[in-house]
């Protein structure tokens, strides 16, 4: 079971293979994980055996909550990771799907502020219909709405949002740009990964 794994000079933490999309597009239906690690969990770890299998962080660049799910559906862990690796002064992300908000009923960005220096919002589409269609996500219309909200909210509180896409022929790239502009975040393109 991989609960950690480095990447490209980074260190990833994988909490849950649970979310709240089912993208098409997602690399879960393809692969069992990445970069040779299976990233399909058995179970849930616990916040003490993923800091126990973190070691030293300060060896990477960033410590990236990013595995096969939603890292968000699992605030409590991932927060009481955070307020661990805050004391050892390195740099963590968030990678997420922007929904946290809709998942716990209250806006959770207060809660990041101090621990997460970036958060990485796959954003994925240019309009709602789009997003419905590739994301198919559990909160249906109100999805795409919600991450919207949560992202225009998000510099409040971590010092850099990037907004993400990944590269569809069904995805107006240039709209998806507007809208990161727009709210004065990053923008970044993920290559589609296939088999």
């Amino acid at each position: 079971m991989t609960i950690v794994y480095p990447y490209r000079g980074n260190l990833y933490i994988n909490l849950t293979n649970r979310c709240t999309n089912n993208c098409v597009f997602c690399l879960r239906h393809s692969f069992k994980g990445v970069g040779g690690y299976n990233l399909w969990l058995e179970k849930e770890p616990s916040a003490q055996e993923v800091i126990e299998a973190i070691g030293d962080p300060a060896a990477y660049e960033e410590i990236v909550f990013c595995g096969f799910g939603e890292p968000t559906l699992r605030l409590e862990t991932m927060l009481e990771i955070c307020r661990w690796l805050q004391e050892k002064n390195v740099r963590v992300r968030v990678d997420t799907n922007g929904h946290g908000d809709l998942i716990h009923g209250e806006s959770i960005l207060p809660g990041l502020q101090g621990l997460v220096h970036v958060l990485s919002i796959s954003l994925n589409a240019h309009d709602a219909k789009t997003y419905k269609e590739l994301c198919r996500p559990e909160f249906g219309s109100r999805a795409y709405e919600g991450l919207l909200e949560f992202a225009q909210k998000a510099p409040d509180y971590v010092p850099e949002v990037i907004l993400s896409v990944v590269n569809l022929s069904r995805v107006d790239l240039d709209k998806c740009r507007e809208i990161a502009l727009k709210m004065g975040v990053g923008f970044k393109i993920r290559e589609h990964l296939e088999r």
